[in-house]
């Protein structure tokens, strides 16, 4: 049983443009309760876990919270600009709510941060997308909060942490408020659901796990409405036509009535109409049987990262690959696909293939300005769709675009909006071969949902990384995954058989705080034990360099979010965009090169 409120949300209303984004949105949040909220994307999921923040004003409303109650907030976006240890941001609220903007003490920023596998002394400059991600909970936990809100919580963690999320959030004893789009998170942690549908919230105090069954009760009844007004509109539009002219004086109440009856009609049809992305794959040509054979391959960085590993990949499979973050999975996918070589071993690919590859950095949209760019590089206003041409606007529209966005720069596209339209470029061509990394990252559960029935019904052959284990079940019917120094494992099934079998995959190796490392111990001479001198330099070049792209990458997304920027100088808007695509893959090619300079770092420590 839930206990007392700890915050009150009444009548909140919103508006954005001359339509409103929500209205008349009510609910309370308990102490020991978590709450799912869920929504369609754009629906306003984001914006009302800012307004609990205290980040954002609704049009008229009122939140109000229990006397001292503290409120944490877990960002999507977290910045940690102005911070010189993830110890000084870890200790930092996170919101600006009066009984909540007191700094955390540092040993719970330091137990926190060490929890979520982070060094409090470690520079905010450099991280990864998970790392961030990480700090970013530890700083909300670190608060000691009444109230936690997570947004997004689970992007970018692998499946290690999101699973030592689940037991934190399971533990904690306030009221939890989570926006994800991981239906297994949801499942396991939330007890009760606020769903974000025509402009309002309905709750449930079931959690997400009986969300399914309880949608499907609402939208009957909602058709069982609709079809009442549309047998009570009929009738009083044939009043309207047999009867009203002779008797308009005293009907005119009535036809008030019958009026408000159609605008009810119309706005029921489009508040139902909730746009879903129509995902479609064509395999094309009919690949060979045997898609891909590697035979005890392996490749190394300082430290093993596969060692000795076969598989086959035949016409059909759709093979899940999992593991922790820096475990290798990109790095297996391209020794598989022969983008990599292997040191040893041998890789050989099927006759026939024609591969469409997404990965992580979204390189298939390539150098393309702006959303039509992407999808029609060539110019014109068709584009060649499973081998028919279709005009770029309607085939956008089934990946959720609308004519207004397709000149709208990639640059300022959400995570989200960009991974869909990766996966519109790659479905556009015939495909026999899938190949998927992390595409479910930042996806609304509406998408998640199509593209798993897309790819469950593709008659091809797919690959893909993730992390999301309700995905992997759905889709998945085999999984190659980590042991540990370098052994990679296959099992057939989805991820829960994985895990069944194997217990899951390692987490990667915590960072030891920077106050507790040993000391380096004298080496024999005759042997190598530390960096060259090559090395130790690139580092320190990238140790400056990077925070450098950071900062400069922070300061031309600004200059292109200003407004009317593209409508006073074209030209320089461009140029703009131009250098911040180029500054975001240097930096992403010097993290690339900095984490591989630490992991011989870590191997030559490692035989001390």
């Amino acid at each position: 049983m839930a206990g007392p409120a700890l915050a009150h949300a009444k009548d909140l209303r919103l508006t954005l443009g001359s339509a409103p984004l929500f209205e008349g949105v009510s609910f309370v949040l308990h102490k020991g309760e978590c709450a799912a909220l869920i929504g369609a994307n754009g629906a306003g999921k984001s914006t009302l876990i800012r307004m609990l923040a205290g980040e954002a004003e609704p049009d008229s409303g009122i939140i109000t919270y229990a006397s001292g109650t503290v409120v944490a907030l877990a960002r999507q976006e977290p910045d940690m600009e102005g911070f010189a240890t993830l110890r000084d941001y870890a200790r930092a609220p996170s919101v600006s709510i009066a009984s909540s903007d007191r700094p955390a003490p540092a040993h719970d920023a330091d137990s926190e941060l060490e929890l979520f596998g982070l060094d409090p002394y470690r520079a905010p400059t450099g991280l990864s997308g998970g790392e961030t991600r990480r700090a970013s909970l530890a700083r909300a936990f670190a608060a000691g909060p009444d109230i936690l809100l997570l947004d997004e919580p689970t992007n970018h963690l692998d499946i290690a942490a999101i699973e030592l999320l689940e037991q934190r959030v399971a533990a904690f004893n306030g009221a939890c408020l989570i926006v994800s789009h991981d239906r297994r998170f949801l499942e396991r942690v939330t007890t009760a659901t606020l769903w974000l549908r025509q402009r309002r919230v309905l709750t449930s105090d079931e959690g997400y796990a009986q969300f399914e069954s309880w949608a499907e009760r609402i939208e009957v009844e909602e058709e069982r409405y609709a079809a009442r007004l549309e047998t009570h509109l009929k009738a009083e539009e044939h009043w309207l036509r047999r009867g009203v002219t002779a008797r308009r004086s005293r009907n005119e109440g009535r036809r008030r009535k019958l009026e408000a009856m159609r605008t009810e009609k119309r706005d029921f049809k489009a508040l139902s109409a909730t746009p879903k992305a129509a995902l479609q794959a064509d395999k094309g040509a009919e690949s060979s049987k045997l898609v891909i054979e590697a035979k005890r391959v392996s490749i190394a960085y300082g430290r093993p990262i596969v060692t000795d590993f076969s598989t086959r990949i035949m016409r059909g499979d759709r093979v899940g690959v999992v593991g922790a973050n820096g475990a290798g999975k990109t790095t297996l996918l391209e020794l598989l696909l022969q983008r990599r070589d292997p040191e040893s071993g041998e890789v050989r690919l099927g006759g026939n293939l024609e591969i469409a590859y997404v990965d992580q950095s979204r390189a298939i949209l390539g150098n393309a300005g702006t959303i039509w760019d992407a999808l029609a590089p060539r110019g014109g206003d068709q584009i060649m769709v499973r081998g028919r041409p279709k005009h770029v606007a309607a085939y956008a529209g089934e990946f959720l675009f609308s004519p207004a966005q397709l000149r709208q720069p990639i640059d300022a596209l959400s995570g989200g909006e960009r991974n869909r339209l990766a996966l519109a470029v790659a479905l556009a061509k015939p495909a026999n071969l899938l190949v998927l990394d992390e595409p479910t990252n930042d996806l609304d559960i509406d998408t998640l949902d199509a593209l798993e029935d897309m790819l469950a019904a593709y008659d091809g052959t797919v690959i893909l990384v993730s992390h999301d284990r309700a995905f992997l079940d759905g889709v998945a019917t085999q999984i190659i995954g980590p042991l540990g120094d370098g052994k990679w494992v296959e099992a057939p099934g989805g991820w829960s058989d994985f895990e069944r079998e194997y217990g899951g995959v390692k987490p990667k190796r915590r960072e030891q705080p920077a106050a507790q490392r040993a000391e380096p111990k004298p080496q024999a001479p005759r042997k190598a034990t530390k960096l060259s001198y090559k090395d130790e330099r690139r580092a320190a070049e990238l140790d400056t360099l990077l925070p450098k792209l950071s900062a400069e990458i922070g300061v031309l997304e600004a200059s292109l979010a200003a407004s009317g920027v593209f409508e006073r100088d074209p030209k320089a808007f461009h140029t703009t965009a131009a250098r911040l695509e180029a500054a975001r893959a240097e930096h992403i090619a010097g993290e690339g090169e900095w984490l591989e300079i630490e992991l011989k770092r870590e191997a030559l420590a490692s035989e001390e």
